[in-house]
């Protein structure tokens, strides 16, 4: 059975029964023909767990349903090995810490920071996460005290909050997910954190755009193409 997806309207959260409503892991399910959750057991639980966060942060039904609902057949019949789910894993940390973080500290005029989290070898492993986490700790402290100190009433303040913030999320996160690597914990760590901090990112800081700057508006609209782009090369593997 052909399922149309033109039909669905993605929600938000996790639903009782479709009836209810779906998200988009509740609608990956449907298609698949899987009993109702938002955990259907043929997609890969990193991208899983990147589609669930990302869902929740987008601000509202029209923005969940044309960008995540498109995505759905490619996720399907996605579960892999256990180092098929640790590539992906990293492929969300990586984005995170040298694309989404990159962006928000750029908009806080934080450059100098942002040019050293791209000039960053690709993190791909327990490793190379290690070797990062100095540059990622930096950055994360840097975006913090940017946030801290920019007055309320400043011109552009929205702007500097909201990135401020968002790279902080987004750097401390993959810092964290490289300290676990230091204990040789980080591919489960990454599976659950990781994947979120890099959704979460991509797209939670659409409300607070839509009073800031377009700079700050195009940034998001910029990483929710690279989200979306993430999760095809995540399926992709």
């Amino acid at each position: 059975m052909t399922i149309d997806l033109t039909n669905i309207v993605l929600k938000q959260g996790s639903h009782s029964s479709r009836e209810d409503g779906m998200c988009a892991m509740e609608a990956a399910a449907y298609v698949a023909g899987e009993k109702h959750s938002d955990n259907p057991q043929c997609v890969s639980p990193v991208i899983g767990a990147f589609m669930r966060s990302w869902n929740d942060s987008l601000p509202d039904d029209e923005s969940r349903t044309r960008l995540l609902l498109p995505l759905i057949p490619k996720i399907l019949n996605t579960a892999g090995s256990s180092d098929v789910e640790e590539r992906r894993s990293w492929m969300a940390v990586d984005c995170m810490a040298r694309t989404y973080a990159p962006a928000w500290l750029g908009l806080a005029g934080l450059t100098e920071h942002a040019s050293a989290l791209r000039a960053l070898a690709p993190i791909v492993d327990a490793a190379s996460a290690e070797s990062s986490r100095e540059t990622l700790d930096a950055a994360s402290a840097a975006a913090r005290d940017t946030a801290r100190d920019t007055a309320r009433d400043a011109p552009g303040y929205a702007a500097c909050d909201a990135a401020g913030d968002a790279a902080g999320d987004a750097a401390g996160a993959a810092s964290r997910v490289a300290a676990r690597a230091a204990a040789g914990t980080a591919a489960g760590y990454a599976a659950r954190v990781a994947a979120r901090a890099a959704a979460g990112t991509a797209a939670g800081y659409a409300a607070r755009a839509a009073a800031a700057t377009r700079d700050l508006a195009t940034t998001v609209e910029l990483l929710q193409a690279s989200a979306v782009h993430l999760v095809e090369r995540m399926a992709a593997l």
